[in-house]
């Protein structure tokens, strides 16, 4: 019983902190590019994950993998964190916070679809039915309301943020056949990410004194969204009796989100975003009881 309440605290832990992010995506893009902002977060994260792995005493682990193992771990890092953060955060460069954030919640719909070409997986009633809810929830959010206007607010950031959902889906799949430490793997994708990272602001941007306020942003991002959180979030999934007892709480995620960025950023949540969003989440609910689809919810929020 004291493990399950763990499980709990823990979770709730990694769902507020989660919550925090998206709003800390937008403000720190205010001081710095979309390359910058990923050089110092990747970096902070690099950091932070090196240091788990020392005092978990998991650094041994990396000399026990083959040339084939640091080869994948490379393909994995260059699309994330290299890829899927390069195009979310253009994405939110270029829309509202909570447009930018509902989109990319359509990653485990993007997941499906792309299962049945590379897992091979066959659709039925079911998984169709939660394709097309999540999907009107996305168009909603997209027309913000106007269902007969065709009017997309900004088709290239709605763009990006439907493909980082793309992105991240790839990610899992690929991801999730490989059977080594979850920290250590993190580990090494995001040191072989960097090496992309680094080349990319060296082509692209350029590596200057960051602004004090956008250097703290990325600090924290690579803190909360790309380190420690995800550490958390292993450790409830640990301590629960089953994953689902935890695992549903990351459905609070976008909304907590929501409360964060009308509080911290000063966006005026649309109401066309919370049913979009609601309708986005009855897919994936509808979706989860798919044989793979339980694994996914508990590798990213």
């Amino acid at each position: 019983m004291l493990k399950q309440k763990s499980a709990y605290i823990f979770a709730i832990i990694a769902v507020l902190f989660w919550s925090t992010v998206a709003s800390a995506f937008k403000i720190s893009l205010r001081y710095l590019d979309v390359l910058q902002l990923l050089f110092y977060a990747s970096f902070t994260s690099i950091i932070v994950l090196f240091i788990i792995l020392l005092t978990q005493k998991k650094l041994r682990l990396l000399k026990t993998f083959s040339k084939k193992d640091y080869f994948h771990s490379a393909l994995l890092g260059f699309l994330n964190p290299f890829l899927y953060y390069v195009v979310l955060f253009r994405a939110y460069s270029f829309l509202r916070v909570q447009e930018a954030l509902t989109l990319n919640y359509t990653w485990p719909i993007m997941l499906l679809l792309l299962s049945i070409p590379l897992l091979k997986q066959r659709i039925g009633l079911k998984s169709i039915v939660a394709i097309i809810i999540s999907f009107l929830g996305a168009y909603i959010i997209a027309v913000r309301g106007n269902l007969l206007s065709l009017n997309f607010t900004n088709a290239g950031g709605l763009s990006l943020a439907l493909g980082s959902a793309v992105i991240w889906s790839l990610f899992w799949i690929y991801n999730v056949k490989d059977k080594r430490d979850e920290v250590a793997k993190l580990f090494l994708n995001f040191v072989f990410g960097f090496i992309f990272i680094l080349l990319s602001n060296l082509i692209f941007s350029e590596i200057t004194k960051p602004d004090f306020h956008g250097l703290l942003g990325a600090i924290y991002v690579g803190i909360f969204e790309m380190g420690i959180t995800f550490i958390i979030w292993l450790k409830a999934l640990r301590l629960s009796r089953t994953t689902a007892e935890v695992s549903n709480l990351i459905y609070l995620t976008p909304f907590l989100s929501l409360i964060v960025i009308n509080l911290v950023v000063g966006e005026r949540i649309l109401v066309s975003t919370i049913i979009g969003l609601i309708l986005i989440i009855a897919g994936i609910v509808i979706q989860q009881f798919n044989p793979f689809k339980r694994s996914s919810l508990e590798n990213k929020p």
